[in-house]
Order: structure tokens, then sequence, then C-alpha cells
């Protein structure tokens, strides 16, 4: 937003007719709310806060862009909110009791939840990749994808299954988001950048799962009860 801050204030202005002022405080807010927000996820302070700024970031990008009336964008900043919800429980505090002299964790119903909601978000972003194609890699591409995706989402050998999406989406992104093949005064050059930066993020969401597990509420968590 720094090195296309005239082409960002000038379809703000344009789409909007808001003015000059305000469509430059709209371009500030959004450069200054996403810094901001990640410095205090990397560094580990208020990182709760910073998710709820970064979710206010994502709302204001969803109208200010019209994306409310793009399904596929819709979904994929669905999907980016999945990541910091996945984000948002792995930073609450755990509550920790003493039951017959063993430490125990008892995971808070909410938190659980968070994980669940965060796990059906993430897959979104993998909705948008299926290909309705009669050849056989398109077909083969959509059933390993749906099955990968709904492993994900109800939690059954999680872990695996979100490692295997981490893989399969990386070069997904690689292949089809190549930024830097592009010239950088062509229109695609932006486009492809900023879906390569948002499938990134959504992989970083799907590496939380991966390293923290599904969490309570997920067929992985109730195979331990049976």
């Amino acid at each position: 937003m720094w090195f296309q801050w005239s082409d960002q204030t000038e379809y703000i202005e344009s789409t909007w007719g808001c003015g000059f002022f305000l469509a430059s405080c709209f371009v500030l807010i959004n450069l200054l709310g996403q810094i901001g927000g990640c410095v205090l996820v990397l560094s580990r302070n208020l990182v709760e806060y910073a998710c709820f700024g970064l979710y206010g970031i994502i709302a204001l990008q969803t109208v200010a862009y019209s994306i409310l009336w793009d399904l596929k964008f819709l979904m994929r900043n669905l999907a980016l909110g999945g990541g910091l919800l996945l984000l948002l429980a792995e930073s609450r505090v755990e509550i920790r009791t003493i039951f017959a002299g063993v430490p125990t964790v008892r995971q808070s119903s909410p938190k659980q939840y968070m994980q669940l909601g965060g796990r059906v978000l993430l897959v979104l972003m993998f909705m948008t990749l299926l290909h309705f194609d009669s050849d056989f890699f398109s077909i083969l591409q959509n059933l390993v994808g749906t099955a990968l995706i709904v492993l994900v989402a109800v939690g059954f050998k999680t872990k695996l299954a979100a490692l295997t999406l981490v893989i399969w989406l990386f070069a997904i992104n690689v292949y089809a988001n190549a930024f830097w093949q592009i010239p950088a005064n062509r229109p695609m050059h932006d486009f492809l950048k900023y879906d390569f930066f948002q499938t990134t993020s959504v992989i970083g969401g799907l590496l939380l799962v991966v390293a923290r597990g599904p969490g309570g509420v997920s067929m992985d968590e109730k195979k331990k009860e049976w």
C-alpha cells in the first residue's frame, strides 16, 4: 500500500466519492493497522488486541473494496479470518487446575469452539480452488482436495491432513500466483501478488493446526475418550 499510495487513494476516492482527504485517511489507517497488528503478533505482545485490530482491517477492506459481493474473494477473506481465529485461540491462556494432586490442563469451551471455527473457515480457501472440469487431473484434484478439507473441518487425522494441504496449497500458490513473472506495470501483477500473500497467510493458519492440533471439538479428541 505504501508503494501504491496514489493508486489506492484514487480508487477509494472514485469508488466512494469521499474526497481526497478521507480516501488518504482510509489508506493510512489500512496501512498502519496491518503493520501494527503484524508487529504485535510477531513480537507476541498484546496478541488478542492485534487479532481484533486485524479483524477490523479485514472487515474494512471487505466493504471498501466491494469484496462482499465477490464470492471468491469473500471466501478467501473469511479463510484469512479463520487463520486469525486460530491465532486468537492459541494466544488464550490455558486454565490449569489441580485434581487429586495431578496438574491438568482444561481448555475452556470458547477456545475449543474458536479452534473449530478457525478450521472450518480455513477450508473455504480450498473451495475457491475447485475446478469443475471434466479432465482427469481436475477430477482427481477435486476429490483429494475435498477429502482433505473435510478431514480438517471435522478434525480427523487433522495434523496429517493439514500438513498435506500446506504442501498442496504452497505448490498451487507458487504455480498459479507467480506475480514475479509479470511486469510490475501490469494490473495482473498486483492481482497475483495480493492472491499470493493472502494464500500464504492461510498456509500460516494451517501450520497452526499442524503445530497445535484440532482442539477439543474434533474427532481426534473424541477418539481419546473412546
